[in-house]
């Protein structure tokens, strides 16, 4: 299957940023979900019903919570498309309906996000795979049979390590797929490239303003799984002000 080949534009130039320009954006990112709240609070529901979904696909066992907890913040940024389209709206003075929203989320399955999509889900495919490949290096070749499915189970020496490099193996991969994405796609929703392109400007990005984009990392991851308790309700607050926070970021970060 090939990727549609979008209609070329101008390569936007890269822009220098710091630390302010995060608490300009948080700041911007909040102004939009007051203005149009029910669609924070409509694609928020969504992560909601998905992420519970997900967790009781393991519901009761430590080991699928712990790995799909990791992994739930690699899946997340797709479905903030919508949420980028409001802020673009609001930017540019109107004011945002579902009649107008939602046929432009329809409309990207025909262009470049889906595409970029499927890069977050390989990702996370193979951060499920990786994490029970760690809990077979420490905890033994059983465990991918069946591994122990109590916390008591891993606090001891072992299962504190392997937590622990399951943790900054989870942390270097949400960072690259953050940087591959944290520009890359409010980009193609509002310019005509290819997500290839968009990836690689979304990479310098993250390269050229590593310090603010790692700190930008941070507050997402933070605040995300402080949001997954309980039963992910804080999403509904924390993850519309973050999307639109990503689109005013977007909007600094290119020019």
């Amino acid at each position: 299957m090939t990727a549609p080949a979008p209609q070329s534009a101008p390569m936007p130039q890269v822009m220098r940023l710091h630390l302010t320009d995060l608490r300009d954006c948080l700041r911007a990112g909040w102004a939009d979900y007051r203005a149009a709240p029910l669609f924070g609070l409509f694609f928020s529901a969504i992560y909601v019903v998905i992420g519970n979904a997900l967790f009781q696909m393991g519901a009761g066992f430590f080991t699928w919570t712990l790995i799909l907890s990791l992994g739930f913040p690699l899946i997340a940024p797709i479905l903030a498309v919508g949420l980028y389209d409001v802020s673009r709206r609001l930017e540019r003075g109107e004011v945002p309906r579902f009649s107008q929203v939602l046929p432009i989320i329809w409309q990207e399955r025909t262009r470049q996000v889906p595409w970029a999509g499927v890069i977050i889900v390989t990702f996370f495919l193979f951060w499920t795979f990786l994490a029970h490949m760690l809990f077979a290096l420490f905890m033994g070749p059983s465990v991918l049979l069946g591994p122990p499915d109590d916390l008591q189970s891993y606090l001891n020496g072992t299962g504190l390590t392997m937590i622990a490099v399951e943790l900054t193996v989870g942390a270097i991969a949400a960072f690259l797929l953050f940087s591959l994405t944290a520009i890359s796609l409010p980009l193609l929703l509002d310019q005509e490239l290819d997500f290839v392109t968009a990836m690689l400007i979304s990479l310098k990005v993250t390269r050229e303003n590593l310090l603010v984009m790692w700190v930008w990392a941070t507050i997402i991851a933070v605040l995300t799984l402080a949001a997954l308790i309980p039963l992910l309700l804080g999403l509904l607050a924390v993850l519309p002000v973050l999307g639109h926070a990503s689109w005013h970021l977007y909007r600094r970060a290119l020019s």
